[in-house]
């Protein structure tokens, strides 16, 4: 059954899906390898789809898989597909471009986060909502972190509690997000990288363990179990 979008909400997802996911081994691009017998696309949008105040869903897809994403996504829910990049901020700024009059709030998600919950893309929109340019999810590091010199010796310990590990969806203002690909001269894989250059101050939400990046084989064996517990 194809979800439905809000076509009053105010919420434009992206979704940068044009990278080739080396690390997860040879094979499609990341974004359309199988998790228990649906691309990770599918997941992501899917999840995506089902938050209440998105109005809009934007996928930058590989050049020569365009066609086939979007007959992928027609079933799911209502996408626009457009072609990707070489880099990921290339695949950005072509969804931002995409985007239709009207959503005021921008999130950028990384397909392979493909079991985001919909309550993390709301509490990520709800964030800027309320008054912040831009907003980020985060978890705790929990391992113990070292510095190490190029030769692998140990430099020291670095203070784990003011460290996070970002997530995705990262959620801006549109004309923040905008000015920031507008200035943009370095590449970056992350929009709160290119928001910051900008002098704008980023807040950190509460992640979830469910929006893990799926980058090794391993990741796709865990996430696998995880919609075997979910269900």
């Amino acid at each position: 059954m194809t979800a439905q979008l809000n076509p009053c909400g105010d919420v434009a997802v992206l979704v940068p899906a044009a990278g080739a996911g080396i690390r997860l081994g040879p094979g499609a691009p990341k974004a359309l390898r199988p998790l228990a017998g649906e691309p990770l696309l599918v997941h992501a949008v899917r999840r995506i789809a089902a938050a209440p105040s998105v109005h809009t869903i934007v996928v930058a897809a590989p050049v020569a898989d365009v066609p086939a994403v979007r007959d992928l996504l027609a079933p799911v829910a209502p996408v626009t597909v457009v072609p990707g990049g070489a880099q990921r901020q290339d695949s950005v700024a072509a969804a931002l471009a995409a985007v239709p009059a009207g959503p005021g709030i921008v999130l950028v998600h990384d397909a392979a986060r493909a079991l985001v919950p919909a309550e993390l893309v709301e509490s990520v929109a709800a964030a800027v909502r309320s008054g912040h340019d831009a907003v980020i999810p985060v978890l705790p590091v929990v391992d113990t972190v070292k510095e190490v010199s190029a030769d692998e010796v140990v430099r020291g310990t670095v203070d784990r509690s003011v460290l996070r590990a970002v997530q995705t969806p990262q959620g801006f203002r549109r004309a923040v997000l905008a000015a920031a690909h507008a200035a943009a001269v370095d590449p970056l894989t992350d929009d709160a990288g290119l928001v910051e250059k900008q002098g704008v101050p980023v807040v950190c939400v509460p992640g979830s363990e469910y929006a893990m990046k799926i980058t090794r084989p391993f990741d796709l064996a865990l996430a696998e179990h995880l919609l075997t517990v979910r269900a």
